[in-house]
C-alpha cells in the first residue's frame, strides 16, 4: 500500500530531506511538499544582500530541481490548520491534504505585538519572501527623501546584522539618512560572550549606527523608548522575538509552554509518532536549542533518515545539538565577527569564511543528485 509523506515548509531541514529522498527513496512512497514559494531564501545571506554583496538569486535555492529529483510533488500554498485526528492539513486556497507521515519545517513568526501601532511603517523580517520584496522599495524611498529615518528593533543577531547591513546600504548609496538599532536594557547579542559584544559595538560606533538600550513600543511617529525618547521613523524593521504559528494551538499536538511542538531526540512529536518537526517550529524535551538556522541545517540529514525509517521500518537516529554553535556575524561591509562560546575574532577574513560557507550551502542544494521521474509542479493538492 502506498504511504503518503507530506512535508510542510521549504525550510533548511526539508532541503536535506528532499536531497535524501533524491538519493534513495523507499518504494511505495508518495511525497508532497507544501510551501508558499518555489524558492527557499537563505536567511544567513539576507544581511549580505541588503549591504549589496549578493544578488537576490544568489541568496535562494530553487526547489523545483530538488522536487523533481526527489520524485515529489510541489503544492504552492500555505498551511492554516492541522487536524491530527483526521491526519490532514488545511491550506489557504486548496482542499485539505491527507498524510500518513507529516513533517513540519515552517519556522516561527516575528512577534510584533507591541509595534502594531506603526501600521504600514512596520516591516517584520519574516516571512523572508516579503522582506526581499519590500526592501528595494525602502531603499528607493530613502534615496528620494532627505534625512530618511530607519529604525531596527531587536538586539539579537538578526537585528544587529540587519541594522549594520542597512547602514552599509545607506553609506554605499550616498543616502542622506539615519539608522537606529533598538535593543533592550540588557544590550545586544544576548547569549554571546562579552568579547563578541565589545567587537560588534566598536564596529557599530565606527559605522555610525546609533544604539539605544531601552525597550520601545510603536507609535504613529516611530518608536517610543522606555526613557520617553521618541525615535522618529519613516520605516521600522522588526527583528524581535519569535512566536509560534497560531494554528498550532488547535492542532492537538503536544506543545511546550510557549506553544512550540514538543519533539524527542529523533525530532518526532511526543504526542503523535507519525508527526516530525525541525527548526524554529519545535522545542526539544531533552535539550535546550536556540532558535537558530544552525540547528535546522544540522538536524536536516537526521530528519531525512528518520522519515524514511518510519516509512520503511528502519531504525531511528537521534540528533544531539552541540553545546556551542559557531556564529559568523556580518557587520555590513565585507567584515564579520566570529562567535563560538567564549572565543571571538573579527576581520575581513571572517567575512570571507562566512561567504564561503553561505555560498557552499546554496551550491549544495542547487546541485541535485540523480533524477527520479519528473513530476509536474502544481499549486493545488
Amino acid at each position: 500500500m502506498t504511504k503518503k509523506l507530506v512535508l510542510v515548509g521549504g525550510g533548511h531541514a526539508h532541503l536535506s530531506v528532499l536531497r535524501a529522498l533524491a538519493k534513495q527513496r523507499p518504494e511505495g512512497i508518495n511525497v508532497v511538499l507544501i510551501t508558499p514559494s518555489r524558492y527557499q531564501y537563505y536567511s544567513g545571506m539576507l544581511p549580505g544582500w541588503i549591504a549589496g554583496h549578493y544578488t537576490q538569486a544568489q541568496c535562494r535555492v530553487d526547489l523545483a530541481p530538488l522536487i523533481q529529483a526527489a520524485g515529489a510533488r510541489l503544492v504552492l500554498d500555505q498551511i492554516v490548520g492541522l487536524d491530527t485526528t483526521r491526519r490532514c492539513v488545511s491550506l489557504t486556497h486548496g482542499q485539505p491534504v491527507a498524510y500518513d507521515v507529516l513533517s513540519l519545517d515552517v519556522g516561527s513568526e516575528t512577534d510584533t505585538s507591541w509595534l502594531e501601532s506603526l501600521g504600514d511603517k512596520l516591516l517584520p523580517v519574516k516571512p523572508l519572501d516579503n522582506f526581499f520584496s519590500r526592501w528595494p522599495h525602502i531603499l528607493m524611498a530613502a534615496k528620494a527623501k532627505q534625512n530618511y529615518r530607519l529604525v531596527v528593533v531587536g538586539g539579537g543577531a538578526a537585528g544587529v546584522e540587519l541594522a549594520l547591513a542597512a547602514q552599509q546600504a545607506f553609506t554605499g548609496a550616498d543616502i542622506n539618512g539615519h539608522v537606529d538599532l533598538v535593543a533592550s536594557e540588557s544590550g545586544i547579542l544576548p547569549g554571546h560572550a562579552k568579547s563578541v559584544k565589545v567587537r560588534v559595538q566598536r564596529f557599530a560606533k565606527h559605522a555610525g549606527l546609533a544604539l539605544h538600550f531601552a525597550r520601545g513600543v510603536g507609535s504613529e511617529e516611530g518608536v517610543l523608548l522606555a526613557d520617553g525618547h521618541l525615535l522618529q521613523a519613516d520605516q521600522v524593521i522588526a527583528a524581535t522575538g519569535a512566536r509560534p504559528a497560531v494554528w498550532l494551538g488547535s492542532s492537538k499536538l503536544g506543545l511546550d509552554e510557549h506553544g512550540y511542538i514538543l519533539v524527542d531526540k529523533y525530532h518526532r512529536s511526543v504526542s503523535h509518532p507519525n508527526v516530525f518537526a525541525a527548526g524554529d517550529v519545535c522545542a526539544r524535551t531533552d535539550a535546550v536549542m536556540s532558535r537558530s538556522g544552525v540547528h535546522a541545517v544540522r538536524a536536516g540529514p537526521v530528519l531525512g533518515q528518520n522519515l524514511m525509517a518510519i516509512l520503511s521500518g528502519g531504525p531511528l537516529r537521534s540528533y544531539q545539538p552541540k553545546l556551542h554553535a559557531l556564529y559568523l556575524l556580518s557587520c555590513g561591509p565585507r567584515f564579520a565577527v566570529a562567535s563560538w562560546g567564549r572565543w571571538s575574532a573579527d576581520g575581513q577574513w571572517v567575512w570571507r569564511w562566512k561567504d564561503w560557507i553561505d555560498r557552499g550551502f546554496i551550491r549544495q542544494f542547487s546541485e541535485t543528485p540523480h533524477l527520479h521521474a519528473p513530476h509536474k509542479l502544481e499549486n493545488t493538492p
